[in-house]
């Protein structure tokens, strides 16, 4: 019976740090042009909220335009108390889909990435 209890015991406990491992992670909450929406005017930044803080030296995006090749990207930047990655996009951007493609790592070390479509449809 003790064994049981015991067994018990340590599952428990080992969800919950499993759990709050799963946590630390920076995950993306927010973005600006808004994650898979549709803007009117063509953007000329691109803001990524996290859940964590970032380490800027390790966290970058992709942008890819509609009609396949990469948009040109510069001025990477943190705000938000290191919670926002910000870099500038172009301007003029034409009419069309947009995959943005995003790596972070957060201050604890834990890496992430994703990817989401915002459309600019004037």
């Amino acid at each position: 019976m003790r064994n049981i209890v015991l067994a018990t015991a340590f599952a428990a406990l080992s969800s919950v740090a499993l759990s709050d491992a799963a946590y630390a992670h920076a995950h993306l909450e927010a973005a600006q042009p808004p994650i898979n929406g549709t803007v009117k005017e063509a953007p000329t930044e691109l803001d990524l909220k996290f859940s964590e803080e970032l380490n800027l030296k390790f966290t970058g995006v992709k942008v890819t335009g509609p009609d396949k090749k990469a948009v040109k990207t510069d001025n990477d930047m943190l705000m938000d108390g290191d919670k926002t990655f910000m870099v500038n996009l172009p301007a003029g951007l034409a009419a069309g889909v947009y995959k943005v493609e995003w790596h972070a790592l957060s201050q604890d070390g834990h890496k992430t990435h994703g990817d989401y479509k915002f459309t600019v449809k004037p």
